[in-house]
């Protein structure tokens, strides 16, 4: 009997034990809101351990009384078996809001699990931007199936938002949008939301549109309940409202919605008319998928699907495991150098010492550079026409700060091995922090003017090119002063 069976066979049904009298069961309720480890403890038991031990209503104490978005991540932490099982302790209407909280890769795993007529009603109850976000990333059988299943009009609009590209604005808003004609009294208009607003999405913001339904406005659900019934839609329109394309980026998008304070943007075709909404929390969703994997390109790794702590062992090493290949060729300079100025290290041998301080110094200082132009160009604050803005901006913030370490370096390395070399090293620090930060700042743009993501350029990368060419530097500075 399968695990699934098994809870079944118990008579544990969702629909109603969400309802049935539960004892207290101190040992598997948890008390801490913020935290989810305790309730993994449960959770994550197999299920005929917590069925023998009679802590399935345990589990469902905690099921009921945890918001849907911390379920959610309890569930991503578990494996595909697990997840499943205790995602059918949910009440149906609970399940379909928390399905929706999980990301695409544990959506599918959950699916997999279910029965023909729970996974049906499952997804006909997504809204039809998170199902095409879903099936966009599955394999073409669960695809396949989850289309098959769906009504003709969930089915058109979720085939309609497949046909646009990866990573555009389409993929994420939502078709589900109830927009009013001009030439409405305000009373008509809140008949028509009434009468459409229970399929929306969201019904805060109220596109205005023509006869051809073009864009014409705007108009906020708050205006329409505040103003006389009598007042015309017309009167209360916001006129060339920000919008997008369905082809925009969707990145450019939330963006444009984090700028302007918007909780709804707009969605038009190629010849303005009304297509849906990105909402405020798609919208979100989108910069937290840019900024991650942002952040995974920069610290030299691949980003992954799902969740940090569901990820296996080799998994998360294979993402790594590129880039640090990559890195470790790259790396082959700073051995080419070295071998040059072998000649140099003997007659100086006091130089070596000093060797890791200076391409941590310059390395660190290129990663700062580095990060905080991936940064600024995601944000909109600088631009690739900036490039020579951003030259001279980061070459003396490299060069002040190779000062102040320089005068530091002067101490140390009088105090360890002479004024000599102490001198070379201050010497040093003030040019390779230069460097540094004007290679660290200057990488993000050339990359972006010839497309390629600027993240890409990673913090790495950018510090293995600067240990080579540091230490090109570091022994140029030594023969020049000390004359070897």
């Amino acid at each position: 009997m399968s695990q699934i069976e098994l809870i079944e066979a118990r008579h544990v049904p969702a629909e109603d034990a969400a309802h049935e009298h539960r004892p207290a069961e101190p040992a598997a309720v948890v008390t801490d809101d913020g935290s989810v480890t305790e309730a993994l403890a449960i959770l994550s038991e197999s299920v005929r351990d917590i069925v023998e031990t009679h802590r399935v209503t345990g589990a469902m104490d905690w099921l009921d009384n945890r918001p849907p978005h911390v379920i959610a991540d309890a569930l991503a932490r578990m494996d595909a078996v697990q997840a499943g099982v205790v995602f059918r302790l949910l009440d149906k209407d609970r399940a379909i809001t928390v399905f929706e909280e999980l990301e695409p890769v544990d959506q599918q795993q959950i699916l997999q699990g279910l029965r023909e007529k729970s996974f049906r009603d499952l997804v006909e109850a997504m809204d039809p931007d998170d199902r095409a976000r879903m099936l966009h990333e599955a394999p073409a059988k669960v695809a396949k199936k989850v289309l098959a299943g769906l009504s003709p009009r969930e089915r058109r609009m979720t085939a309609t938002l497949l046909g646009y590209p990866e990573g555009s604005v389409g993929m994420y808003m939502t078709p589900e949008v109830v927009a009013l004609p001009g030439n409405l009294t305000v009373a008509q208009a809140l008949t028509l939301v009434r009468a459409k607003g229970a399929n929306a999405e969201t019904v805060y913001t109220l596109p205005v549109v023509d006869r051809g339904r073009r864009l014409t406005g705007i108009v906020e659900l708050r205006e329409l309940v505040l103003h006389a019934p009598e007042a015309m839609v017309s009167e209360l329109v916001v006129t060339e409202p920000p919008f997008v394309r369905a082809t925009d980026s969707a990145e450019k998008a939330a963006r444009l919605m984090s700028s302007t304070n918007d909780i709804n943007l707009v969605v038009v075709d190629s010849e303005d008319r009304v297509v849906g909404l990105l909402t405020i929390d798609d919208a979100m969703e989108v910069l937290e998928a840019a900024d991650s994997e942002d952040v995974a390109k920069q610290a030299g790794s691949a980003p992954w699907e799902g969740h940090y702590m569901a990820a296996k062992v080799f998994q998360l090493a294979r993402y790594r495991a590129l880039w640090l290949m990559l890195l470790l060729f790259a790396a082959t300079l700073t051995v080419s150098v070295t071998d040059i100025f072998a000649t140099t290290l003997e007659q100086a041998a006091s130089l070596a010492l000093f060797i890791p301080l200076l391409i941590g110094a310059g390395g660190n200082a290129g990663a700062q550079a580095a990060t905080a132009c991936v940064r600024a160009l995601a944000v909109g604050e600088v631009r690739v026409s900036d490039l020579l803005k951003v030259i001279w901006r980061e070459c003396r913030v490299g060069l002040v700060l190779g000062s102040m370490l320089a005068a530091a370096g002067l101490l140390i390395g009088t105090v360890f091995v002479g004024p000599k070399i102490a001198v070379v090293v201050a010497i040093t620090l003030v040019i390779i922090c230069g460097w540094a930060a004007t290679i660290g700042g200057t990488m993000p743009l050339l990359a972006k003017k010839f497309r390629i993501d600027p993240a890409v350029v990673s913090a790495p990368m950018v510090t293995t090119l600067v240990d080579a060419t540091g230490l090109l530097i570091y022994f140029t500075t030594a023969k020049l002063v000390l004359g070897i």
